[in-house]
């Protein structure tokens, strides 16, 4: 039986670039397989998957070597829109790939091109809609989407017709939790069940390790590592620790082995090492503060940012933020979470005086800076170093791409770009920012967090929307839940995401809501290992 994707000595150099984005690669899916693509930001993840879907190199251009087949179709000889018969493909910006009106048209789009009867495309509409939970989404406006429901939609999109191979850039990236877990839930049957093999390239692997039967690492274009997910960890602790996911790291600097994939793992290993004494020790203890948090009193003075019974109703009778009672302090650091289409970008739009409310009053004590999901919408130039001063990009990290075109950039990439042009100019008083982690690893979380800190330390208030609960649990000293539009939870990080089931980090799930962070739960392992 052929391949599902098959890349022999394949290379790649972008327009422009200095260095090549693939180097060599050779890697051989089988139908049927789930593999993980990890590696840091600008590794070559996306340029592989961009390779796999004919994009790279009929749309991007640059130079390409090798052989690559995507679902039985040469790269070479066959153009995309061919190639996306057989392998259905979802990137990090879905913004750029709907493009129907409603979500039903859309769905339907790529099986009309199929020449499908109107029977068969109806089915596959409603197949893909309950698969991803869209199906109340159906007769809504693309437009009027969140984040969350237009990446789900453009993946819907991409796997209604059952592709050989479906080929995912950060799928979950943009979803709560939960429709995270569903998410991975349909492909593992589209995997299982369909035969269809699934590349997916992810940074937070903690969502997907589990369902993978392969780890492929990349590092500067080329693959440093395949193995099973258990081998991948072993390998990540001496070569890569910064690819580790927050459980693997937890065991490694308790000194634990074997390296757990899931959280069952580790609570098994954890259980079985010390016989329930850890779970024992650890019950009704509340979770401690993330080490390197910083808390400061603050005097009561005029909020820099604040909400007084605020309302938006959309036409059509939707309300999407319902009394919202909210005051954000000079230099306060807030992680806003919620499902999708609770409310979060929205909010952070009125914020920045993007959308008026229907009723209510916002107040602000200065310029409001606002990076919105789809970081591309901030780009304007051909190339990186005509947006910005190379002192700007330089402090970015950016200055190795000055020469590049922007749509060239790795999703990190452009994230970090549009960052660094939003927060350019005058200091603002409130800093904004929608989902800013996509397509970063974790060398740059961390980077981005040591930002948003200096920024909070000069008086900045700093308010990050985020389903990611590793970044908000590092960075954020105050976590405010929405739910349907109003905030359902405003308190301290700690007490937000430390028993929850699915708002908490993996670290808090293997401890029991004793700890958010590897570093502060591998301290409290060591501890209670001698205690006990």
């Amino acid at each position: 039986m052929s391949a599902a994707l098959l890349l022999d000595r394949v290379s790649y150099r972008y327009p422009g670039a200095a260095t090549p984005a693939l180097r060599d690669v050779d890697l051989r899916v089988a139908p049927g397989e789930f593999v993980v693509l990890a590696g840091g930001s600008g590794s070559g993840k996306s340029t592989l998957l961009r390779a796999a879907s004919g994009l790279v190199p009929h749309f991007h251009g640059g130079e390409f070597t090798g052989r690559l087949e995507s679902g039985g179709l040469d790269t070479r000889t066959h153009e995309p829109a061919q190639i996306a018969a057989v392998a259905g493909t979802l990137f990090q910006d879905p913004e750029t790939q709907v493009v129907m009106g409603t979500v039903r048209a859309e769905l339907a789009f790529p099986l009309e091109n199929r020449g499908l009867g109107a029977a068969a495309v109806a089915r596959g509409v409603e197949e893909a809609a309950l698969a991803l939970g869209i199906a109340p989404l159906l007769d809504r406006s693309t437009h009027a989407l969140s984040g969350g429901e237009l990446q789900r939609v453009a993946l819907g999109a991409a796997l209604a017709g059952r592709p050989r191979v479906a080929l995912l850039d950060e799928p979950t990236s943009q979803l709560d939790p939960v429709a995270g877990d569903e998410l991975l839930g349909v492909l593992r049957r589209l995997n299982e069940e369909w035969g269809t093999a699934v590349i997916l390239a992810e940074h937070r692997l903690e969502r997907c390790l589990s369902a993978a039967d392969r780890v492929v690492a990349l590092h500067d274009g080329a693959i440093v590592c395949d193995a099973d997910p258990c081998g991948f960890l072993d390998w990540a602790s001496v070569h890569a620790p910064e690819l580790q996911t927050p459980g693997a790291r937890l065991f490694s600097l308790a000194g634990r082995r074997p390296l757990p994939v899931s959280v069952k793992d580790a609570r098994r290993t954890l259980a079985a090492d010390d016989a329930g004494r850890l779970d024992l020790a650890m019950r009704g203890q509340g979770a401690r503060e993330p080490s390197g948090r910083r808390r400061r009193r603050r005097a009561r003075v005029e909020p820099a940012l604040a909400f007084s019974s605020l309302w938006l109703e959309q036409k059509g009778g939707a309300t999407v933020l319902r009394g919202v009672d909210l005051a954000v302090a000079a230099g306060e650091r807030i992680a806003l979470m919620g499902r999708n289409g609770a409310g979060k970008s929205t909010l952070l739009r009125v914020a920045a005086g993007l959308v008026d409310p229907t009723r209510g009053k916002v107040q602000r004590r200065g310029r409001v800076a606002l990076l919105l999901q789809n970081p591309g919408d901030y780009t304007l130039r051909d190339r990186v170093g005509e947006e910005l001063p190379a002192g700007a990009l330089a402090a970015a990290g950016l200055e190795q791409l000055a020469d590049r075109h922007p749509r060239d950039l790795s999703g990190g990439e452009r994230q970090r770009l549009a960052l660094a042009i939003v927060l350019h100019g005058e200091r603002p008083a409130v800093v904004c920012l929608d989902e800013p982690t996509r397509g970063m690893d974790r060398r740059h979380k961390d980077a981005l967090t040591a930002l948003l800190n200096g920024l909070a330390d000069d008086g900045t208030a700093v308010i990050v929307a985020t389903h990611d609960a590793e970044f908000a649990a590092a960075f954020a000293a105050r976590t405010v839940l929405l739910g349907d539009g109003r905030p359902v939870a405003d308190a301290p990080t700690a007490d937000v995401l430390a028993g929850g089931w699915y708002f908490a980090t993996q670290t808090a799930r293997i401890l029991g809501g004793a700890a958010l962070l590897p570093e502060d739960g591998a301290a409290l392992l060591r501890r209670e290992v001698v205690v006990a």
